[in-house]
């Protein structure tokens, strides 16, 4: 019997009132806040919004909980621009939409930086942990090399520095590597097979009770980028059936999968709630549409960040996710 497990891609928005609060307290700031040094007022500020989100996951019956990402104001570019071997520089769209990051410039060599695990840490006494993570792929896409100097030298710096980072992770459940610039912007021929090599480097870098799910949204993989990937030493891939569930269908079915999933059935962009009833139908269909698959795990879950939402969406989402997974054990 496939277990559905209820969770998340993680980047949530920050509640109303830590939006508020930090605005204010990084407009009084006078120093550079890229170094991490962000003050006690801020530093408390982002404590207690972890801990609200968390007791919101928790509160929704998710089967993982993720940290929240709220200081991620570059979105998934965060982890290189905190690092010290980066440059922020000008402000560029966040793929196709109206969201916005500063630009990393990458200057130095990269090396281990530990900001990631340090947000881990924080939230490790709270359930079945869920680490979430840029995919190397989508990282370097994001990112501007001025030190390496070759393409495949930059993606291969770059997934060794993520590689490094999931090392010092505490113990997870699960890690998602989200990985949407496979889609948005794929990788030609001869640099596919590079970039399933550079997800296996991070993958392997998981403990080994891990289950690692690479996470793919804003459309379908080329078949040929899904073929390479199929490759990596992962545990699940992942689909956005909200945005294009027919092509993903038709992967799934032509190519195949791994023996778990991720299903993206929630829209992570669009404030009309689903309900619970909606999302443990949506994983009917799913599995009566791919009978050549047998999942052992589907994890159903946003098909995106969840940034994008006003917060109390965000909050009826999580609840209707957690229901959905309910309904679908009374159903067995």
């Amino acid at each position: 019997m496939t277990e559905r497990v209820a969770t998340t891609v993680g980047v949530f928005p920050l509640p109303d009132w830590a939006k508020s609060d930090l605005a204010d307290l990084k407009g009084h700031q006078k120093h550079d806040l890229v170094d991490g040094d962000e003050g006690e007022a801020i530093t408390g500020a982002y404590e207690e919004a972890r801990a609200e989100v968390l007791d919101r996951q928790v509160d929704a019956g998710l089967d993982r909980v993720v940290e929240g990402q709220l200081r991620w104001d570059d979105m998934l570019a965060h982890p290189l621009a905190v690092h010290d071997a980066v440059e922020t520089r000008g402000i560029v769209r966040y793929y196709d939409n109206n969201n916005f990051y500063r630009e990393p410039v990458v200057t130095d060599e990269l090396g281990f930086d530990g900001d990631v695990a340090r947000e881990l840490d924080a939230a490790a006494d709270r359930g079945d942990l869920q680490a979430v993570v840029p995919g190397p792929y989508s990282l370097a896409d994001l990112a501007t090399d001025e030190f390496y100097g070759d393409d495949a030298d930059f993606l291969d710096a770059v997934a060794d520095f993520l590689a490094s980072e999931v090392e010092a992770f505490p113990e997870v459940e699960t890690l998602f590597v989200l990985e949407p610039s496979l889609v948005e912007n794929p990788p030609v021929e001869g640099e596919d097979e590079r970039a399933s090599e550079a997800v296996d480097a991070v993958a392997n870098a998981a403990g080994p009770g891990t289950d690692v799910v690479v996470h793919t949204y804003w459309g379908a993989l080329d078949e040929r980028v899904h073929a390479h990937l199929l490759d990596a030493d992962v545990d699940a891939l992942g689909y956005d059936f909200v945005a294009n569930h027919e092509d993903n269908l038709y992967n799934i079915n032509e190519y195949g999968t791994k023996e778990s999933i991720a299903a993206g059935v929630v829209d992570g962009q669009n404030t009309l709630v689903e309900d619970a009833e909606q999302i443990a139908e949506r994983a009917d269909w799913l599995e009566e549409n791919t009978p050549a698959a047998d999942f052992e795990t589907v994890y159903l879950t946003p098909n995106t960040e969840l940034f994008y939402l006003p917060y109390s969406t965000f909050e009826e989402k999580l609840a209707a996710l957690g229901e959905a997974t309910d309904i679908a054990e009374v159903t067995a």
